[in-house]
């Protein structure tokens, strides 16, 4: 499901899988796969990931909290990072796009179950929840996207 970038996106971001020593907050890790509408995993995409940190503010001058890894030849990708603050009327939310081979660019955001401000937000999306574990000190948000056959 396609959803607005926002104001805050900065292209060219560095090619990095850990945003933790960008700042403090609450640990996640964020890891998913690429598949296509056949369920055939997507190697090589390009998975572009920011968002503010966490307490709601976004790095408009640098990279802290952006970046990007290319998928694997499962269609994997893996971020560790932390969950971003509120800001103004939005929940918190990652936003994200999806550069795979052949393809149409996909531009979304994700959000967290269980937020409070999720049934305000007017960006909120359900089909966009990550899914969401705790593993010791960590959260482990889950996604997959699915893009079109290429």
């Amino acid at each position: 499901m396609s959803l607005t970038e926002g104001p805050f996106y900065t292209p060219d971001s560095p090619e990095k899988t850990d945003f933790r020593d960008d700042g403090s907050g609450d640990a996640v890790t964020l890891t998913g796969r690429v598949v296509d509408t056949r369920c055939q995993p997507v190697a090589g995409a390009v998975v572009d990931l920011w968002h503010a940190d966490d307490l709601g503010r976004y790095d408009n001058s640098g990279y802290r909290y952006r970046g990007h890894v290319r998928t694997g030849t499962d269609g994997s990708y893996r971020f560790e990072t932390i969950r971003p603050g509120y800001y103004g009327s939005r929940t918190r939310h990652y936003h994200v796009k999806i550069a795979a081979p052949r393809r149409r660019v996909l531009t979304t955001q994700l959000y967290l179950p269980g937020e409070p401000r999720n049934d305000s937000d007017w960006l909120f999306r359900e089909a966009l929840l990550v899914s969401l574990d705790r593993a010791h000190r960590v959260l482990v948000a889950s996604f997959e996207f699915v893009v079109p056959v290429g």
